[in-house]
């Protein structure tokens, strides 16, 4: 599958629905899904206007990735509570799959986004509503970003796929019970069988080794990013999943210079091992074996980052 993604999830410079609706202009057969939105930015009737309204302009071509970020943009930025992220990432969830059914008024009386709101300030008079624009899908495709295991099990449980980070074919296993709980609850939409899981990494075909190098060590403050300076110390979710990768040591150490300002000092730590097995970067040949051992770990969809058209063509042409 070929797809365009847009995200505001840690992007405080732009939003993850317009970019789509330039490509919706540029485009009719690619896929296009926001990876990921932050479901503290707007409320969830927000999030379902704007997906109801780009799969109308897309002809069904919507997928809608959500996630909860972290407690420094929530909170910083967006201003809102970041406690019980996984209650409120169900009643998201559930408010837009009604308001996309269309089949009642819309209404949800949990705490977090209650509908109508009947809280602080309320004057009384909210109802429930209904959408006046009728959804071309009833049922869009809603994936959740989550790396912590109870996130990762109610993933499997109530989304239709899973925008995992730093998922890698050596790291799978550590995913796998997690996400079987989810499938097995008794409410839950999907099995494996046609549940998706949409890994992200950087792909790049080189001719030799030595550029190999290159383009490992031009990767390695990325990972620094996200392992050290991708939130606070207190809680940074991308450093406890390296934890959980059985790099303890290093995550920490990592997060101890890039909080510093050490952030090249942080970069050199990154093994070069460990870049290698979060991203497919190789020759052609070694391209193709990659990219295999990922989809026999259970990845049903590459998330790529390519900087061209050229590039495009040249991955579509090794691969397709």
């Amino acid at each position: 599958m070929v797809e365009i993604v847009a995200a505001d999830d840690l992007r405080l410079d732009s939003d993850a629905f317009t970019p789509l609706a330039w490509w919706v202009r540029e485009t009719s057969r690619i896929k296009l899904g926001t990876s990921i939105v932050q479901l503290s930015g707007r409320t969830p009737a927000s999030i379902a206007m704007h997906v109801l309204t780009l799969d109308h302009l897309s002809g069904g071509r919507v997928i809608l990735g959500m996630g909860v970020s972290g407690p420094q943009v929530v909170e910083g930025w967006y201003g809102q509570p970041f406690g019980k992220p996984l209650a409120r990432t169900r009643e998201v969830v559930g408010i837009i799959r009604q308001v996309l059914a269309r089949e009642a008024p819309v209404a949800n009386e949990g705490p977090h986004h209650p509908l109508p709101y009947r809280g602080e300030n309320a004057v009384g008079l909210g109802k429930p509503l209904k959408s006046i624009v009728h959804p071309l899908r009833a049922d869009v495709p809603i994936w959740l970003g989550a790396e912590g295991p109870k996130n990762v099990a109610q993933t499997a449980e109530i989304a239709d796929g899973w925008l995992p980070l730093f998922y890698t074919p050596r790291s799978a296993g550590l995913y796998r019970g997690w996400l079987d709980e989810g499938f097995a609850r008794p409410e839950a939409r999907r099995t494996r069988a046609d549940f998706e899981i949409a890994a992200t990494c950087h792909l790049q075909i080189v001719a030799d080794a030595a550029e190999k190098q290159a383009v490992v060590d031009g990767l390695k403050p990325f990972v620094a990013l996200y392992m050290g300076g991708m939130g606070a110390q207190e809680a940074n979710f991308h450093n406890q999943v390296f934890h959980r990768m059985g790099y303890a040591e290093l995550a920490a150490e990592v997060q101890k210079r890039y909080l510093a300002g050490e952030k090249d000092r942080a970069a050199a730590l990154i093994p070069d091992e460990l870049v290698d097995d979060l991203h497919i970067v190789g020759t052609a040949a070694e391209v193709e074996d990659k990219v295999a051992q990922w989809e026999d770990s259970g990845v049903t969809t590459l998330l790529l980052s390519l900087g061209s058209p050229q590039e495009v063509r040249r991955v579509a042409d090794l691969l397709a």
